[in-house]
This record gives C-alpha cells, structure tokens and sequence, in this order.
C-alpha cells in the first residue's frame, strides 16, 4: 500500500455519499470454473452496474473530482447501509467485500486505508440499494503500545530475531504485560494460565 496520510488535524473531512445497487449475496458472488474460483455472473453485474453509477455520479456534479481525489492516500471510514427487500433472507456482512472492491476500484482508493467501518441493515423492499458514505478521518491514531512481533512467529531465522529476544523483556515490562499473564517464549508471545 502506498503511504497513507492522515490529513491536518481540525480539518473538515472531504464526503463522498454515492447510492449504488444492492450487491449480491456472498453465496451468489462466486462461480467455479474448472479448479478456479471466479467472480459469478451477478457479481461481474454488480461491479459493472455500480462503476455506471459512479460515473452518472460525476457527470451529474454529485462527485466532484476534487472530492474523489481526497479520498486516494487518505485513512477512510465507510458507512454502508443495505436496504434488502425482506428482514431475514440475507446477512448483512455478505455484500460488504464485494462492495469495498467496487467502491476502491471505481473511486481509486486503497481498502486497506479504511480504519472506520459501519454496516447498517434497512428493508426497502420497493427499491433494493447501497447507500455510502465515504469520508477521510485526519484524527485517526494507531494504538502505539502495541508491538507487532509476526515476523517472530512466521520466521524463526530473521535477523529481527536477534534484535527482538533480547528486547522481548523490556517491550513487556513496558507495556506491564507481564502482570497479566503474558510472557516471552523463544522469540513470541504466549499466554500463561494464571490463577
């Protein structure tokens, strides 16, 4: 991913609010062929019926290039509300990868930017759709008491190991892990029962 900014702090974020059609279920969205998984027909569909929404989008003025620009290299959070025709038939998570990939591919953004997500189920059973709400988030902060150690676990020769078993203690004593029961064994962290 290339590098994210967060924006000035205090700064209006830039909204983007698109309507598109309902996606279709996660059990609809895949088709098999030959020993390969491939995006199904409804799902071809969807991602060619929300890029026309977005381009009619544009053309109408409802997304200012100026807007779909500051969205790119920007952290995100997205607010999607599904209006499905009945209460009960469908999951409410099983548009959202589908969704994220269309909106990312068609607007120009990364996915992984998104740190703010919220789904929303609706019944419209007249007018099935996807409303969303994209804005950036300049006040975003990562927790920094968290160190990432996967490199330990995924790779018992990197030379991040022979920086790490001698800093293991002191990151833990740190961030007081050792009181709640956590340790470090051979170069990763496991949970002690404690009792």
């Amino acid at each position: 991913m290339a590098s994210v900014t967060r924006g000035k702090p205090g700064t209006a974020p830039i909204t983007v609010t698109l309507t598109l059609p309902l996606p279709p279920s996660i059990n609809n969205q895949y088709a098999t062929v030959g020993r390969r998984r491939v995006l199904s027909k409804s799902a071809v569909a969807f991602h060619r019926e929300a890029d026309k929404a977005i381009v009619r989008a544009r053309q109408s003025g409802a997304l200012p290039s100026e807007r779909e620009r500051g969205l790119a290299q920007r952290l995100l959070g997205v607010y999607l509300t599904f209006y499905f025709e009945t209460p009960y038939r469908r999951d409410l998570d099983g548009g959202l990868k589908i969704a994220l990939d269309a909106l990312a591919g068609a607007l120009g953004f990364d996915d992984r930017a998104v740190v703010d997500l919220h789904l929303t189920k609706r019944i419209d059973p007249l007018r099935p759709r996807l409303e969303v709400e994209i804005e950036t988030i300049s006040d975003w902060d990562f927790d920094q008491s968290y160190v990432y150690l996967g490199a330990l676990a995924s790779n018992p020769e990197s030379p991040v190991n022979e920086v790490a078993d001698g800093a293991e203690d002191s990151i833990l004593e740190a961030e007081g892990m050792e009181s709640c029961g956590i340790t470090a064994v051979d170069g990763a962290q496991s949970r002690q029962q404690t009792g």
